[in-house]
C-alpha cells in the first residue's frame, strides 16, 4: 500500500526526536555543572538537583526546556516534530482514502492532527517568554491543553478508521499492536479526565509534574506503536 513505509519512517522519527530531546534537556538540567565555564553555561532557573521526574515530579518539562542552552535543543526538535506530524497525518489521510476509495473529503482526524502540530509550534515559540499578565499565562496553558486534546482526538479518530477497515488490511498490520494502541489511547483519555480536577486546583505540584512527563511519553508512544503496527512493504 502506497505511503505505508513513509508513515512508518515518520512515526519512528517523531518518537525518537521527541524522546531524545526531552531527556537531553533533563540531562542538561541535572548535570548543569558539566557546562560551567563554557559558552553553554546553564541558566540558574534551568538548573536542578538529581531527579527522576517521571517518578518524583521534582521538575517540570517547561523548567528543563525553556532556559539556555536547553531551548537550543528543545525548540528546533519540536519544530521538526511538528513538520513531521503534519506529514504523518497527511499520509494517513491519503492511505485511508485510498483503501476506502473515497477521495471526496478529508477525514476529520487530518484537521485535528494538523491542528495539534500547529499548537505544538505555538507552544514552542512561547516557551521561555515571560509576561506578567494573567491573560498571557492562560493563553500559554490553553495552547498546551489544546495540543494534547487535538492530538488525542486525532489519534482516536485514526484508530477508529483503522478498525473499520482492518479486514481489508489484515495482512498489512499487526492486530496485537492495534489492540495495544486502542488501550494506550483509551488510558490517556481516562487518565486525563480523572486528573482534570487536580490539574485545575492549587497544590499537588509534584503530581502534576510527574503526570506531565509520563503523559507526554504516553502521547509519543503512540507513534512507536504506529511504526510497529504496519508491516514494511516492498
Amino acid at each position: 500500500m502506497r505511503g505505508v513505509n513513509k508513515i512508518r519512517i515518520i512515526s519512528i522519527c517523531v518518537f525518537i526526536i521527541t524522546l531524545v530531546s526531552l531527556n537531553l534537556c533533563l540531562f542538561i538540567s541535572v548535570n548543569y555543572h558539566l557546562l560551567d565555564g563554557t559558552i553553554f553555561e546553564v541558566d540558574q532557573i534551568g538548573r536542578s538537583g538529581f531527579t527522576i521526574p517521571y517518578i518524583d515530579g521534582s521538575v517540570s518539562i517547561s523548567r528543563t526546556a525553556r532556559t539556555f542552552p536547553a531551548y537550543l535543543v528543545f525548540k528546533p526538535a519540536m519544530f521538526i516534530t511538528a513538520i513531521l506530524l503534519i506529514q504523518y497525518w497527511r499520509f494517513n489521510n491519503t492511505l485511508i482514502q485510498t483503501i476506502n476509495n473515497d477521495f471526496s473529503k478529508n477525514k476529520y482526524f487530518l484537521f485535528f492532527g494538523v491542528g495539534s502540530a500547529l499548537f505544538l509550534v505555538i507552544h514552542s515559540l512561547l516557551l521561555g517568554i515571560h509576561f506578567e499578565y494573567d491573560l498571557y499565562k492562560f493563553f500559554r496553558r490553553f495552547v498546551l491543553l489544546a495540543f494534547i486534546i487535538f492530538e488525542l482526538v486525532a489519534q482516536a479518530m485514526l484508530i477508529n478508521h483503522i478498525i473499520k477497515i482492518k479486514n481489508k488490511i489484515s495482512e498489512a498490520i499487526n492486530k496485537k499492536i492495534l489492540t495495544f494502541k486502542i488501550f494506550i489511547v483509551s488510558a490517556l483519555v481516562v487518565v486525563g479526565i480523572f486528573s482534570l480536577p487536580i490539574l485545575t486546583s492549587p497544590g499537588y505540584v509534584h503530581f502534576k509534574h510527574a503526570l506531565e512527563w509520563n503523559y507526554f511519553i504516553g502521547v509519543i508512544f503512540f507513534y512507536l506503536l504506529t511504526f510497529l503496527l504496519w508491516r514494511k512493504t516492498s
